[in-house]
Protein backbone atom coordinates (compact mmCIF):
# COMPACT_ATOMS: atom_id res chain seq x y z
CA UNK A 1 0.00 0.00 0.00
CA UNK A 2 1.37 3.42 -0.91
CA UNK A 3 0.52 6.67 0.27
CA UNK A 4 -1.46 7.81 -2.90
CA UNK A 5 -3.45 11.20 -2.82
CA UNK A 6 -4.92 13.52 -5.13
CA UNK A 7 -4.27 17.71 -4.24
CA UNK A 8 -6.87 20.10 -2.64
CA UNK A 9 -7.11 23.45 -2.09
CA UNK A 10 -4.71 24.98 0.35
CA UNK A 11 -6.19 25.80 3.44
CA UNK A 12 -5.11 28.70 6.94
CA UNK A 13 -4.76 27.79 10.37
CA UNK A 14 -6.41 24.41 11.67
CA UNK A 15 -10.04 25.56 12.28
CA UNK A 16 -10.07 25.77 8.37
CA UNK A 17 -8.91 22.43 8.52
CA UNK A 18 -10.77 20.64 10.66
CA UNK A 19 -13.98 22.31 9.10
CA UNK A 20 -12.53 21.24 5.47
CA UNK A 21 -11.65 17.97 6.76
CA UNK A 22 -14.88 16.82 8.42
CA UNK A 23 -17.18 17.82 5.21
CA UNK A 24 -14.63 16.19 2.55
CA UNK A 25 -15.02 12.45 4.93
CA UNK A 26 -19.29 12.95 4.99
CA UNK A 27 -19.16 13.85 1.37
CA UNK A 28 -17.46 11.24 0.56
CA UNK A 29 -19.10 8.54 2.56
CA UNK A 30 -16.51 8.08 5.52
CA UNK A 31 -13.71 7.01 2.60
CA UNK A 32 -11.28 9.76 1.87
CA UNK A 33 -9.29 11.78 4.60
CA UNK A 34 -7.53 15.30 4.34
CA UNK A 35 -4.12 15.35 4.59
CA UNK A 36 -2.25 18.65 5.31
CA UNK A 37 1.18 18.99 4.93
CA UNK A 38 3.58 21.53 6.70
CA UNK A 39 7.15 22.06 6.11
CA UNK A 40 9.24 23.34 9.02
CA UNK A 41 12.97 23.52 8.64
CA UNK A 42 14.34 20.20 6.79
CA UNK A 43 10.90 18.55 8.53
CA UNK A 44 7.56 17.83 6.82
CA UNK A 45 4.63 17.57 9.04
CA UNK A 46 1.59 15.64 8.05
CA UNK A 47 -1.92 15.84 9.78
CA UNK A 48 -4.86 13.65 8.98
CA UNK A 49 -7.20 14.23 11.03
CA UNK A 50 -10.02 11.21 9.90
CA UNK A 51 -7.56 8.22 9.70
CA UNK A 52 -4.54 7.02 10.24
CA UNK A 53 -2.38 5.81 7.26
CA UNK A 54 0.76 8.18 9.15
CA UNK A 55 0.62 4.99 11.75
CA UNK A 56 -0.31 2.21 9.25
CA UNK A 57 3.20 0.34 8.20
CA UNK A 58 2.57 -0.27 4.51
CA UNK A 59 2.34 3.18 3.79
CA UNK A 60 4.91 4.32 6.60
CA UNK A 61 7.51 1.93 5.52
CA UNK A 62 7.69 3.03 1.76
CA UNK A 63 7.08 6.60 2.08
CA UNK A 64 10.29 6.72 4.67
CA UNK A 65 12.27 5.33 2.03
CA UNK A 66 14.99 7.83 2.42
CA UNK A 67 14.12 9.56 5.40
CA UNK A 68 12.85 9.66 8.61
CA UNK A 69 9.03 9.42 9.78
CA UNK A 70 7.32 9.65 12.52
CA UNK A 71 3.59 9.81 13.75
CA UNK A 72 1.44 9.33 16.17
CA UNK A 73 -2.33 8.56 16.24
CA UNK A 74 -4.97 9.32 18.84
CA UNK A 75 -8.48 8.52 18.83
CA UNK A 76 -9.26 10.95 21.12
CA UNK A 77 -10.98 9.21 23.69
CA UNK A 78 -7.72 7.35 24.80
CA UNK A 79 -8.87 3.79 24.73
CA UNK A 80 -6.36 1.26 22.77
CA UNK A 81 -5.26 2.03 19.06
CA UNK A 82 -3.28 5.35 20.10
CA UNK A 83 0.21 4.55 18.49
CA UNK A 84 2.91 5.80 18.28
CA UNK A 85 5.04 4.93 14.87
CA UNK A 86 8.67 5.85 13.87
CA UNK A 87 10.35 4.55 10.62
CA UNK A 88 13.59 5.27 8.54
CA UNK A 89 14.66 4.54 5.39
CA UNK A 90 11.78 1.85 5.19
CA UNK A 91 12.75 0.55 8.47
CA UNK A 92 10.24 0.20 11.48
CA UNK A 93 12.31 1.80 14.22
CA UNK A 94 9.73 2.08 17.08
CA UNK A 95 6.01 1.21 17.52
CA UNK A 96 4.02 0.97 20.16
CA UNK A 97 0.38 1.85 22.03
CA UNK A 98 -0.08 4.58 24.47
CA UNK A 99 -1.83 2.56 26.90
CA UNK A 100 0.89 -0.73 26.60
CA UNK A 101 4.92 1.13 25.87
CA UNK A 102 6.03 -1.91 27.62
CA UNK A 103 4.99 -3.94 24.32
CA UNK A 104 7.57 -2.04 21.84
CA UNK A 105 8.47 -3.96 18.15
CA UNK A 106 11.04 -1.96 16.64
CA UNK A 107 15.23 -3.69 16.08
CA UNK A 108 16.00 -1.98 19.45
CA UNK A 109 13.22 -2.34 21.77
CA UNK A 110 15.06 -0.71 24.49
CA UNK A 111 16.84 2.09 23.27
CA UNK A 112 14.33 4.87 23.64
CA UNK A 113 12.92 3.77 27.11
CA UNK A 114 14.25 6.58 28.80
CA UNK A 115 12.98 9.25 26.07
CA UNK A 116 9.41 7.13 26.36
CA UNK A 117 9.16 7.21 30.05
CA UNK A 118 10.86 11.29 30.22
CA UNK A 119 7.69 12.04 27.96
CA UNK A 120 4.82 11.35 30.07
CA UNK A 121 4.32 7.71 29.19
CA UNK A 122 3.72 5.13 32.33
CA UNK A 123 6.81 2.86 32.67
CA UNK A 124 6.90 -0.54 31.15
CA UNK A 125 7.90 -2.00 34.27
CA UNK A 126 4.90 -0.61 36.44
CA UNK A 127 1.70 -0.84 33.85
CA UNK A 128 -0.95 2.43 34.23
CA UNK A 129 -4.28 0.39 35.38
CA UNK A 130 -6.48 -0.58 32.44
CA UNK A 131 -8.64 2.41 32.79
CA UNK A 132 -5.89 5.07 32.22
CA UNK A 133 -4.51 5.65 29.26
CA UNK A 134 -1.14 8.69 28.72
CA UNK A 135 -2.73 11.68 27.10
CA UNK A 136 -1.66 12.17 23.83
CA UNK A 137 0.55 15.02 24.75
CA UNK A 138 2.86 12.66 25.24
CA UNK A 139 3.23 11.06 22.14
CA UNK A 140 3.53 14.74 20.62
CA UNK A 141 6.06 15.30 22.64
CA UNK A 142 8.10 12.11 22.31
CA UNK A 143 7.89 12.69 18.12
CA UNK A 144 9.53 16.01 18.72
CA UNK A 145 11.98 14.67 20.30
CA UNK A 146 13.07 11.85 17.86
CA UNK A 147 11.96 14.26 14.68
CA UNK A 148 13.59 16.98 16.25
CA UNK A 149 11.49 19.54 15.31
CA UNK A 150 9.35 21.79 17.66
CA UNK A 151 5.76 22.22 17.14
CA UNK A 152 4.31 25.46 19.20
CA UNK A 153 0.71 26.36 19.38
CA UNK A 154 0.91 29.28 17.53
CA UNK A 155 2.30 27.80 14.40
CA UNK A 156 -1.26 25.94 13.35
CA UNK A 157 -3.09 29.29 14.15
CA UNK A 158 -1.53 31.01 11.13
CA UNK A 159 -0.14 29.07 9.02
CA UNK A 160 -0.79 27.85 5.80
CA UNK A 161 -1.29 23.94 4.40
CA UNK A 162 -0.79 22.36 1.70
CA UNK A 163 -3.51 19.76 1.16
CA UNK A 164 -4.20 16.71 -0.68
CA UNK A 165 -6.63 13.95 0.31
CA UNK A 166 -6.21 10.14 0.37
CA UNK A 167 -8.58 7.10 -0.09
CA UNK A 168 -9.06 5.12 2.94
CA UNK A 169 -11.66 2.34 2.22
Amino acid sequence: MLLVGRGETALTGMPALVDAAYELHDRQQRCRTLIALITIDSWTLMIELNGHLGVTEEVTLSASNGTRWTSHYDNHDGSTGCTLLWAEDANQRLRFEFNDPGYRTDSTPDKYLDAICHTGFESPEEPAPIDHHPAASAARVLAEHLAPVRLMPELFRTITLSCGSSEIC
